[in-house]
């Protein structure tokens, strides 16, 4: 089987990579990922990808393309659903059609390691390109070896990022961060999940402004 692992970013592609290899498949690593912003955020985690597979010996291809221009005049208006109807429509169909023009069979993502990816709208969606294109999605759920990825890329001193990718998820992190600062004072445990359901019953249009934050109460537990 010749894959293409489509790869958002080192840290999630070390599980990915072995648990691939533990069945026997030798993937080719693909980066493209014109939605990390800024810039010197996108060149880390790049460059951080670079140099792991040089250390695991498995081979990168590149398109090397920094969109922030088009990243930001195609989401502008759907920003709260601008993962499923831009990000990763953009990455995978290109995902896609790099693997049919360089012959590939197969393909795969490590957006389907992320615990904080739309896990289903993106087996949804390459099951879809699978079929439009004639090559094969090897689906896995990554997810089950969140935390051995994790540990693995602290242990070898990977660069690891501190969200999604592009400057909305950024500030939304950031919100996240200050969220989970609030539900610890107040006594509840700051879990991605508590986290999450909170920002989502908290926005208004969609979004949730840092300035919000000051008028966000939390009850204590």
């Amino acid at each position: 089987m010749k894959l293409l692992l489509h790869t958002c970013c080192a840290p999630c592609s070390v599980y990915c990579i072995k648990s691939l290899r533990e069945e026997g498949i030798e993937p080719t690593l693909y980066w493209y990922n014109p939605n990390i912003h800024p810039y010197a955020e996108y060149k880390a985690r790049r460059d951080c990808l670079r140099e792991y597979t040089k250390l695991v010996n498995v081979e990168l291809l590149e398109d090397d393309a920094y969109g922030l221009d088009e990243f930001v005049c195609n989401t502008y208006d759907k920003i709260s659903t601008r993962c499923q109807e831009y990000c990763y429509p953009k990455r995978l169909r290109q995902a896609f059609e790099f693997a049919k023009s360089e012959g590939f069979d197969a393909i795969t993502t490590t957006l389907l390691y992320s615990i904080y990816q739309k896990h289903d709208f993106i087996k949804d969606l390459m099951t879809s390109l699978s079929a439009e294109y004639g090559i094969e999605f090897v689906y896995r759920d990554f997810r089950e070896g969140w935390q051995e990825g994790q540990d693995e890329a602290r242990r070898i001193g990977l660069y690891m990022q501190k969200y999604c990718g592009c400057v909305f998820s950024e500030e939304e992190s950031g919100i996240g961060r200050e969220i989970g600062r609030k539900m610890k004072k107040a006594g509840i445990s700051p879990t991605n999940a508590n986290v999450r359901k909170f920002i989502e019953e908290n926005k208004v249009d969609g979004l949730i402004r840092p300035e919000k934050l000051k008028s966000i109460e939390i009850e204590e537990a």
